[in-house]
């Protein structure tokens, strides 16, 4: 491998933009985007119920990233790969096409989930734009009903009764409590702060999701439900129900499993690729996919550099059995972060965005954003 790799990663998002940074002093990076900024996929509660605040921490644009001055973007979506020339077909989003060569392939294309999830090619406008028009039909809403248990439904429903975004919040989730893949002492923390707040909860409610539906736009007709319950009317439905769908259909079959998640090793490379890794939610690495949470950028940069300056032994992704984090992002008492045993602490408000987005997130782990906006 030459001694300053040229190192494709396809999808800039959370984790995409991760690597980069920790990849851009050290290799020639070039990074492929459908949209010319990092639009996260977190905090969907706050991006609905507060858009601004959400714009200024998760919404950024690449020219706004220091580190990413290192780094080329390509904005467009990719066609293919030619694993045997090791050649990355891109359609750029201005026309034409564009052929990225690669020695180190990074996969980190995502998934789709919702309207907040997808792969369309889009400008800043056309985020903004969406951004606005979901948050603007929900603060108009007297009605809400969130269909899913899950993180983001629980985010959602939580932070637009806490705000005060919608007089009437309803949460319906199959399970007794919400949050099936978290300890039960978050799952019962979780459900004291939703009642809290005031958000109706409807347990043992699976809803009959329609033909070729994946929650990919607000509804607004009656939710059936393949439980029996009476249908339920709102002036505005939010789909969460976890219909994820891996960004994959440009890889080799190959490398993808039954599911179309792009299969990894310990270290998070593609087996039987030279060169090739996959991270964050598109990757396969566990039960959970959980290398876009618990540092799974970090163990794809050092093996980068790993190859690079010709050594054998690679770093493990070691997952954790349960999910943690925070679930409801910041409130007006502070932000609530979870541990894999389901233990809590809160962060004081005052703290949140000096200390754990400007600071933590901002300088730390993006290594450096302008705020130009």
């Amino acid at each position: 491998m030459p001694r300053r790799p040229r190192v494709v990663i396809a999808g800039m998002g959370d984790t995409g933009v991760l690597v980069a940074t920790q990849l851009a002093r050290r290799c020639g990076v070039v990074g492929v985007a459908t949209r010319p900024a990092l639009v996260s996929g977190q905090e969907l509660g706050a991006r609905v119920a507060d858009p601004d605040g959400w714009r200024r921490n998760f919404l950024i644009p690449f020219d706004d990233l220091a580190r990413l001055d290192a780094v080329r973007t390509v904005h467009g979506s990719i066609e293919r790969i030619d694993p045997d020339r090791r050649i990355v077909h891109v359609a750029r989003a201005a026309g034409g096409r564009v052929l990225l060569p690669y020695d180190v392939l990074v996969v980190a294309t995502g998934v789709r989930n919702g309207f907040w999830r997808h792969d369309r090619v889009e400008d800043l406008a056309d985020v903004e734009r969406g951004i606005d028009q979901v948050a603007q039909r929900l603060a108009a809403a007297r009605t809400v009903a969130v269909i899913g248990g899950g993180a983001t439904g629980v985010s959602v429903a939580a932070n637009l009764a806490m705000r005060g975004v919608v007089p009437d919040v309803h949460l319906f989730h199959s399970g007794d409590q919400p949050l099936p893949d978290y300890p039960e002492p978050t799952r019962r923390r979780i459900v004291a702060e939703l009642d809290a707040a005031g958000v109706h909860r409807h347990p043992g409610h699976r809803a009959i999701v329609p033909d070729g539906f994946r929650g990919e736009r607000l509804t607004s007709d009656p939710v059936r439900w393949a439980t029996g319950q009476a249908p339920f009317a709102a002036d505005v439905v939010l789909w969460a129900v976890g219909r994820v769908e891996p960004n994959s259909s440009f890889l080799p079959p190959a490398w993808l499993d039954e599911d179309g998640f792009v299969r990894v090793d310990a270290h998070l490379r593609v087996p039987g690729t030279d060169g090739v890794f996959a991270v964050g939610d598109v990757a396969a690495s566990d039960p959970n996919r959980s290398s876009a949470r618990n540092w799974g950028f970090l163990v794809v940069a050092a093996n980068v550099r790993a190859l690079a300056s010709g050594k054998r032994r690679l770093r493990r992704f070691s997952a954790p059995s349960q999910r943690w984090g925070s679930i409801l992002g910041a409130q007006s008492d502070g932000l609530l972060v979870f541990q894999p045993d389901g233990k809590a602490m809160r962060v004081p408000r005052p703290l949140v965005q000096p200390l754990l987005f400007d600071l933590y997130l901002h300088a730390l782990l993006y290594r450096g954003v302008r705020h130009r906006r």
